[in-house]
């Protein structure tokens, strides 16, 4: 049976393991996926002992996603341009490196009725995270991508990054000059409980707003869109269920069906 793993640090709380488990059995594909807590400095070793196993392929979470980067011998566009792979493919000796959240996060957007062609998005952080989604947004032709981060100075390295005419920068502060169709927060204040520090003039009656956390309840995040009267918030809980589709397309060449995963793990989250 072909073995898969998620590396990370910590680890114990991923739900990959229960999501592609799923999707091998609604596709009747025969693998076993596991999770594998890695050193903070044997990532490279504990990678090498798997494809020394046998191992066909493997997830990617904190902190390793910039060392997978380093240890790939090949490096699809979305991971070059995000800085960071959080899919892994052994063939032939070789590893191959991929990006899989932002083509999540799309397909999350589109599956719940977003429209992101022609439209005003604005990007909250700098980081990581929003590193990964870039190239996957700018694929669906918005009209703009507004990053705005605590640091104008980092927004404005991702934008010579991707030297697109549809990306500009600003600071926190400065995102009440516009109202956006689209919103999605990047950052990872949600996880501590705060928010990030924008005017409520961004949102309108028709904007829709986005937070790549997820949780039992409603981010801080949501909560405050909601409040300011959007027009829609989802959690990113279908993001993780997306990304995930993505790798095991990659890795088995079948596109599993989303919705009962995404229903299935909601259920498990009110029942903790």
């Amino acid at each position: 049976m072909d073995q898969y793993l998620v590396f990370g640090n910590p680890i114990k709380q991923s739900r990959s393991p229960f999501i592609h488990q799923t999707f091998a059995k609604n596709t009747k594909q025969a693998l076993n996926y596991e999770t594998k807590l890695a050193d903070l400095n044997g990532f490279s070793v504990a990678v090498t002992e798997f494809i020394n196993q046998g191992g066909k392929g493997a997830n990617v979470t904190v902190p390793f996603k910039e060392q997978a980067l380093e240890i790939s011998d090949e490096l699809s566009d979305r991971a070059r341009l995000a800085g960071a792979v959080n899919t892994l493919t052994f063939i032939n000796g070789k590893i191959i490196g991929d990006n899989t959240d932002g083509e999540g996060l799309v397909h999350d957007l589109l599956r719940n009725n977003v429209q992101l062609e022609n439209s005003r998005i604005l990007l909250l952080g700098a980081g990581g995270a929003a590193k990964g989604v870039i190239l996957p947004l700018l694929a669906q032709n918005p009209a703009s991508i507004v990053i705005a981060n605590r640091t104008i100075s980092k927004a404005d390295a991702l934008i010579n990054k991707f030297g697109d005419s549809r990306l500009t920068a600003c600071g926190f502060e400065q995102t009440s000059i516009n109202v956006y169709d689209v919103i999605i927060n990047a950052t990872s204040a949600s996880l501590s409980g705060n928010l990030p520090a924008i005017a409520t003039t961004t949102v309108s009656k028709k904007t829709v707003c986005y937070d790549m956390v997820y949780g039992k309840e409603l981010t801080p995040f949501l909560v405050w869109a909601k409040a300011q009267g959007a027009a829609k918030v989802i959690d990113g809980i279908g993001m993780l269920v997306g990304q995930a589709a993505v790798s095991f397309h990659i890795w088995r060449g079948v596109q599993p069906e989303v919705e009962t995963v995404i229903d299935q793990l909601k259920s498990s989250l009110a029942q903790e």
